[in-house]
């Protein structure tokens, strides 16, 4: 219940006070786009999220991070909670856009800095709606802004399951379409800090790894139309083995 308090005030004060830094974001991006994502990027990523990750008392084990190549890529990241954008954004490695329900649009300031990061608001209802992101997405991509989406669609539920749901195909044609590398992030435990006993939040040890970039520019055709099941492969297999090795982290809290 505390720590519930403690980071709804924190969220609501933070988009009021940042209200000036919008306006300042708005004004940079008039003569420099690349400063202005890079401040927004600092603002919602560094301030925002990073604090909120603190008040909720997750505490991280980070691992591959380093793998992340220069320029844009398409980071893929299997879905639990909240927390997996939450502790996953700010480790972005330059200006990056993630896809997120439609709903969020309607959070009043919220939707406002979603939109200055570059994020698209997915409606799963309209099928058209997730043409439009994927054309986006690729030209986010093309102008080297990363894009981080969750092909599962939505969270596994399952609080006991260790297995992902299945992965929708056609996330994949941003990289297939842009050459782009694919960075594979497996995210473990978010859904214990929050949705497992909503609406209270609960701290707790989150692992975050980032998988060896996968590049499809010289892929064969053949080659490309398999790089979904190997993506969910790796995903999968990563999460198994964090949840055995890591067991007595995620479990001592």
């Amino acid at each position: 219940m505390f720590r519930l308090i403690i980071v709804a005030l924190f969220v609501i004060l933070f988009l009021i006070l940042t209200i000036p830094l919008m306006l300042v974001t708005l004004i940079i991006r008039i003569f420099n786009k690349h400063a202005s994502d890079v401040f927004a990027m600092f603002v919602v990523n560094k301030l925002g999220f990073n604090s909120v990750r603190v008040l909720a008392g997750v505490k991280l084990k980070v691992i591959g991070q380093d793998k992340i190549p220069d320029g844009a890529v398409l980071y893929i990241c299997n879905h639990r909670g909240f927390f997996d954008t939450i502790t996953t954004y700010p480790r972005a490695k330059g200006p990056t856009g993630y896809v997120a329900k439609k709903s969020i649009l309607y959070a009043p300031l919220l939707n406002v800095w979603m939109v200055l990061l570059h994020c698209q608001f997915l409606d799963r209802k309209k099928p058209r709606s997730g043409m439009d992101m994927l054309l986006k997405s690729i030209d986010l991509i093309k102008e080297g802004i990363s894009v981080c989406i969750f092909p599962e669609g939505t969270r596994n539920r399952d609080p006991e399951s260790t297995d992902l749901l299945p992965f929708h195909a056609g996330s994949f044609k941003i990289a297939t379409k842009t050459g782009c590398p694919i960075v594979p992030i497996t995210a473990i435990n978010a859904n214990r800090v929050w949705e497992d006993h909503f609406p209270w939040m609960h701290g707790k040890n989150m692992v975050i790894e980032y998988g060896d970039p996968i590049y499809t520019k010289d892929m064969s055709k053949d080659e490309l139309k398999a790089v979904p099941d190997m993506v969910h492969e790796i995903i999968q297999s990563t999460y198994k083995k964090n949840c055995e090795e890591y067991s007595q982290f995620l479990n001592e809290r």
